[in-house]
């Protein structure tokens, strides 16, 4: 099915384009979204005459979704989910999840906006691109932790907080020891040997 697009489409064209797409994504998507129009004559006669309101339209729209990207450039939320000793999240974050947390940042976008292939499932920082305009997006960073001070950790780190830390060190330690400890008994053990022979 051949469109003519009204907005720039990210892998498929920039606004005025005419272009072929299937017939069920024109149907079902493009077309209700307000993305394109059917490429028939009325049609393109519509657009040429609406082409340069529209086109002024999108620069102002784009110059506005510039400035709100400045701002939200760097942004970092971060979100409290509980999960396993491994790192693995009871559940998952969704693009939803992300929109209202930025919302809460004083942001306002709508999980639409929020560019993510599938579901976050484990703990760490996971960065996101937020598409303000057809043709400005920004990188946020998502971290995801069990508390606020392990958010903090990692943002500090860069790393994702996995088991407790306290607990990880100790056994670090007792391992050390107990090496040490192995070295010292055979040592000994060879010292008494070569006095008994």
């Amino acid at each position: 099915m051949q469109i003519i697009l009204l907005e720039r489409v990210e892998k498929l064209g920039q606004m005025g384009d005419l272009v072929n797409v299937k017939p069920g994504y024109a149907r079902n998507y493009l077309l209700p979204q307000g993305k394109a129009l059917r490429a028939n004559k009325a049609n393109l006669e519509r657009f040429e005459s609406e082409r340069a309101q529209r086109e002024a339209d999108n620069l102002e729209q784009r110059k506005d979704a510039e400035v709100e990207a400045t701002k939200m450039n760097g942004l970092a939320v971060n979100m409290v989910r509980a999960a396993s000793e491994m790192g693995q999240l009871f559940g998952s974050v969704t693009s939803r999840d992300i929109a209202e947390a930025v919302t809460e940042a004083g942001f306002t976008i709508t999980r639409d906006q929020v560019v993510l292939d599938k579901a976050i499932k484990t703990l760490g920082l996971t960065d996101v691109r937020i598409r303000l305009h057809p043709e400005v997006s920004v990188e946020i960073v998502v971290n995801i932790a069990r508390t606020l001070e392990e958010a903090e950790t990692q943002l500090k780190t860069g790393s994702a907080v996995t088991g407790d830390t306290d607990d990880a060190e100790d056994l670090v330690a007792a391992a050390v020891e107990a090496v040490d400890a192995a070295d010292s008994d055979d040592a000994g053990e060879a010292d008494a040997n070569q006095d008994n022979q």
